[in-house]
C-alpha cells in the first residue's frame, strides 16, 4: 500500500453529499437511525453502481466473447473495458494480468489449487497467523492433500508480523508461496508487503497478497508491492458480491495450471487432448460475471472520483476516534496495538459475551459483527480468546455515528453488568 498523487485534493470533500449516494443508510432499525459499522464484511453501494448494473441489463445485456452481433459486442467491450480499469487501478503492467473470479475467496483457491498441482509432493506454503480463513484453509488444505509442508507465521505482541520468525520459516523449509494479508480483518494490521515480499523473493519463494480489507485504504501499487499475486472482492469495496479479482504475474498465470474447464478458456479441443487459452482466458472457464465486473469498475470509478487518499484518511480518523472511544472505556479489551492500524477494531467485554453485545447493540440500530470472524488460529492462538465484536466504519459513516455507537456499547455494558 503506497500513497498515491491523489492525496492533494484540489477542494475539500464533501462527506454528506458522498453519503446521499447510499440511501441505505437513510433508514431506521429497531425505531433508530441505523448506524451501520461492518464494512469490513461488506460494504454498501452507490446509487451510480446500482445503476450501472440496471442499464447494462436494460441495453446491452449478451454473452460475452462468442458472438458477432451488436449486444454481444457492447458487453464484451463493457467487461475488457473493466478489466482495463481494474489494471489501472492496482497499476498491473497489462490487462492480461487480471483474472475475474467470484471473490477473494475462489482466487486464493485457484492459485493454491494450481500450484499444488504444479509442484505436487513439492508443494510448500507459509501463512501469516494473520489471515483469514480464506488465505489459510486452502494453503492447508492444498499441502495435506499433496504431501507437501505447511507452516504459520507468528505475530509480535503487538499483532505485526514477526518478520525475524518468518524469514526463519522461508530458510528452513522448502521454497514454495508465503500468503500475506494487506490488512488483518480481525487486528486491522498494515503488514510491509512490499519489505515482507522482497524478504521472501530473496529466498526463492513466491507472494500471494490478500487485500480484500486494503482496498479502500490507499492506493494499492501490485509493482511497488512486487508481489506475485494479489486478490480482492469487489463487495468489500463499494461494488456487488460475486465479483472479485486475481492479479497475477502474467508468465505465472500463463503457465499456472486451471483449475476449472469449460467453455471459452480452451484454444483446441479433441478427443485425445486439450490446449488452453493463454491467461487471463484460461482462468475464466465459463460465462464470467460481466456485469460484476463492469459494477466494480463503476465502483472504481466512484472511489477515485472521491479521491482514494482522501476516503483512506476519512476512515483513519474515524477508526481513530472510534479506538479513542474504545480504550476509555471500561471492561473493554481492545485487541492488538500494530504499528499501523486500518479499517477495523475487535475487542472483548469482560463478562459479556460478545453474540449478546452485538443482539443488544442492534437492537438500537448499531450493525456490529460478532463472532470468530473467520480467523480462529489468530483468535485462539494469539490471544486465548474464541470469539469478539468487531467495529469497522467506512468514509460514508460520520464522527456523530462513532459517538452514537460508543454511546450504545457503554448503555449495552451496563445492561449486561446489571
Amino acid at each position: 500500500m503506497t500513497g498515491g498523487s491523489e492525496g492533494a485534493q484540489e477542494r475539500p470533500v464533501d462527506w454528506g453529499d458522498v453519503r446521499r449516494c447510499f440511501p441505505i443508510l437513510d433508514q431506521e432499525v429497531s425505531g433508530r437511525p441505523l448506524v451501520y459499522l461492518d464494512n469490513a464484511a461488506t460494504t454498501q453501494v452507490p446509487e451510480c453502481v446500482v445503476g450501472a448494473i440496471a442499464e447494462h441489463y436494460r441495453r446491452d445485456n449478451a454473452n460475452v466473447h462468442r458472438s458477432t452481433h451488436t449486444l454481444s459486442a457492447r458487453s464484451t467491450a463493457s467487461l475488457e473495458q473493466a478489466r482495463a480499469t481494474v489494471r489501472r487501478f492496482i497499476n498491473a503492467e497489462s490487462a492480461e494480468e487480471v483474472v475475474f473470479t467470484r471473490g477473494t475467496t475462489e482466487s486464493v483457491n485457484l492459485v493454491a489449487a494450481g500450484l499444488a498441482a504444479w509442484h505436487g509432493a513439492g508443494f510448500s506454503a507459509v501463512a501469516s497467523a494473520l489471515e483469514h480463513h480464506s488465505n489459510f484453509v486452502p494453503w492447508q488444505q492444498q499441502a495435506l492433500r499433496a504431501g507437501g509442508s505447511f507452516a504459520v507465521a507468528p505475530l509480535t505482541e503487538g499483532g505485526d508480523l514477526d518478520e525475524v520468525a518468518l524469514v526463519s520459516l522461508l530458510e528452513s523449509r522448502p521454497r514454495g508461496i508465503v500468503a500475506l494479508a494487506l490488512v488483518s480483518n480481525v487486528l486491522g494490521t498494515v503488514s510491509p508487503v512490499a519489505r515482507l515480499t522482497q524478504l521472501a523473493h530473496e529466498r526463492g519463494w513466491l507472494v500471494l497478497v490478500d487485500a480484500a480489507q486494503g482496498m479502500r485504504h490507499g492506493t494499492v501499487d501490485v509493482q511497488a508491492m512486487g508481489c506475485d499475486f494479489l486478490c480482492f472482492s469487489g463487495h468489500k469495496m463499494l461494488g456487488p458480491t460475486g465479483i472479485g479479482v486475481l492479479y497475477g504475474r502474467r508468465g505465472l498465470l500463463d503457465e499456472l495450471p486451471p483449475t476449472a474447464f469449460g467453455g471459452e478458456m480452451v484454444e483446441e479441443v479433441s478427443g485425445e487432448r486439450s490446449l488452453f487459452e493463454r491467461a487471463p482466458l484460461r482462468h475464466e472457464a465459463g460465462t464470467p460475471n460481466y456485469v460484476g465486473a463492469l459494477a466494480l469498475a463503476a465502483a472504481i470509478d466512484f472511489l477515485e472520483g472521491v479521491g482514494r487518499e482522501a476516503v483512506a484518511e476519512r476512515e483513519r480518523r474515524l477508526l481513530m476516534r472510534l479506538e479513542e472511544g474504545l480504550r476509555a472505556l471500561g471492561r473493554v479489551r481492545v485487541l492488538g496495538a500494530p504499528r499501523r492500524r486500518e479499517g477495523v477494531i475487535s475487542f472483548t467485554v469482560e463478562n459479556a459475551h460478545p453474540l449478546d453485545v452485538a443482539v443488544l447493540m442492534d437492537k438500537r440500530g448499531v450493525a456490529v459483527r460478532a463472532g470468530r470472524q473467520c480467523a480462529q488460529p489468530l483468535l485462539t492462538e494469539a490471544y486465548a480468546v474464541d470469539r469478539v465484536v468487531r467495529m469497522s466504519p467506512a468514509f460514508y459513516n460520520t464522527f456523530e455515528e462513532i459517538d452514537v455507537a460508543l454511546d450504545c456499547l457503554e448503555r449495552t455494558m451496563a445492561l449486561l453488568g446489571s
